[in-house]
């Protein structure tokens, strides 16, 4: 290919590629700010309406020892920001048995939801629970591995 017939295919190829790149500059601020995670982005999370029983199966087997667990409650979950991400977040707080078998202090944790499912547990639920309001959640203490 020629010095010519390059230049000819530069000329076209920008010509062609201008209008893209006007257009991305003319979206305002607000479509530019999107993130997208790959757990669908930060404020379209569905409600985890399944929340009380995965709770459940997960703590049979987070818990060293399940039975006997006391003073069991827990808040309904309510978005927060945790991480720099709306997330529903669930706080249940618990004495729960040490493998000795004494109890140990009551701990608080929160629970978090991806896409309305149990995604993880966060042991030092200090500000995600901060205002947390609980009710009695006496299934937490009848389960059994």
């Amino acid at each position: 290919m020629g010095t010519s017939a390059k230049i000819k295919a530069a000329r076209i190829a920008a010509i062609l590629l201008l209008p893209i790149a006007l257009a991305a500059c003319a979206g305002g601020d607000e479509a530019r700010s999107i993130t997208y995670t790959d757990d669908r982005g930060v404020s379209n999370q569905p409600f985890p309406n399944n929340y009380k029983s995965e709770i459940l199966s997960f703590m049979k087997t987070y818990l060293n020892n399940p039975v006997g667990v006391r003073d069991a409650v827990m808040a309904e979950p309510v978005q927060r920001i945790v991480g720099g991400r709306l997330r529903y977040v669930s706080c249940l707080r618990f004495i729960a048995r040490d493998s000795d078998g004494n109890y140990r202090e009551p701990r608080e944790h929160a629970i978090l939801y991806v896409d309305g499912r149990l995604d993880r547990i966060i042991e030092k639920a200090g500000e995600p629970c901060a205002g947390a309001v609980y009710a009695p959640f006496p299934t937490l203490q009848t389960i059994v591995r």
